[in-house]
């Protein structure tokens, strides 16, 4: 069911969970894999490896890998602790790294990562939805290999797009877009990106996807419109996407600050801004599960059935 401001209604439901590059291992009776030749985590490497968005079942297999064979487990703060229980047997080291909390320095984390390879440990560094997708991954891989480590890098399904698919919103719809942008809310310095050209982005993004822009709704939103962007045009705040703390917030872009500040949203969020929101009142599949009926069969007003092009 959407959120309404101050409404601060939820979807609860029951998640599904499931109960190096240099040589291979067999799938261990214990290890939850199935039989096969999965990469083997040596002494002195790092992985890099992506928990996913928020529900531990949307982790991949080779990050279940990883985990049963980790000396130590370096994880950020939106890794869920059912994950972390997956590597009973490896040294649990929390890096997480949230807006206005006291956090590791970026610099501290990577210089680890290296000092925890030269001792000779197996290494996961273990993080929110992919390393690669606004996860710092590029600038630890980098250190690393600036350092002689060894690592290998495991994709995870990024918020942007698993979180979103969860409350039944998809990036792309051939009816809506045909190109995707994705964007930061902040830079570097915690504030609004000042060097995105915002014209160009709302000129050309069919539907655009923010991560942890809710700080800066406001500013975004004004940014957008500023630039063309049509106040009316629809949007969804997403937040703690995937677990069964997910709320969402359904809105327009020129109201999605005011509603935030009404609402008792609170970060972590995705904001999608563009027509494929508005697939949420038919693919809302939570909903569904609990016997809700589907709001608009057709949402984006096509006057025939999906299955004709």
């Amino acid at each position: 069911m959407p959120c309404r401001p101050g409404a601060g209604s939820r979807s609860h439901f029951n998640l599904l969970r499931p109960g190096g590059a240099s040589g291979h291992i067999a799938a261990m009776n214990d290890s939850n894999l199935p039989a096969g030749n999965w990469p083997e985590m040596l002494p002195g490497w790092v992985w890099l490896c992506g928990a996913g968005p928020g529900d531990p079942g949307l982790m991949t297999l080779h990050g279940l890998n990883a985990l049963r064979q980790a000396d130590v487990v370096i994880y950020d703060a939106l890794v869920a602790k059912e994950i972390l229980d997956w590597a009973p047997g490896a040294e649990h080291l929390y890096a997480g790294k949230r807006g206005g909390k006291p956090s590791a320095k970026q610099r501290d984390i990577s210089l680890q990562l290296v000092d925890l390879a030269r001792a000779g440990k197996r290494v996961l560094r273990l993080k929110g939805g992919d390393p690669f997708v606004f996860g710092r991954g590029g600038e630890e891989a980098q250190t690393l290999i600036q350092h002689g480590v060894p690592f290998r890098i495991l994709p995870g399904i990024s918020a942007g797009i698993g979180g979103l698919a969860y409350a039944g919103i998809p990036v792309t719809h051939r009816d809506v877009n045909q190109s995707v942008t994705f964007v930061t809310g902040h830079d570097q310095t915690g504030e609004a990106p000042g060097s995105l050209n915002w014209r160009a982005i709302a000129e050309g993004a069919q539907v655009l996807v923010i991560y942890m822009g809710m700080k800066h709704a406001r500013r975004i939103a004004d940014n957008l419109i500023e630039a063309g962007r049509s106040p009316d045009e629809p949007a969804a705040v997403v937040t703690n996407a995937t677990t069964a703390a997910q709320q969402v917030l359904e809105t327009t872009l020129g109201r999605m600050a005011d509603d935030i500040a009404a609402s008792d949203l609170a970060p972590p969020a995705i904001l999608c801004i563009g027509r494929s929101v508005l697939m949420r009142q038919v693919l809302d599949w939570q909903a569904l599960a609990q016997g809700m009926a589907p709001r608009d069969l057709d949402p984006l007003g096509r006057g025939r059935p999906a299955e004709i092009s």
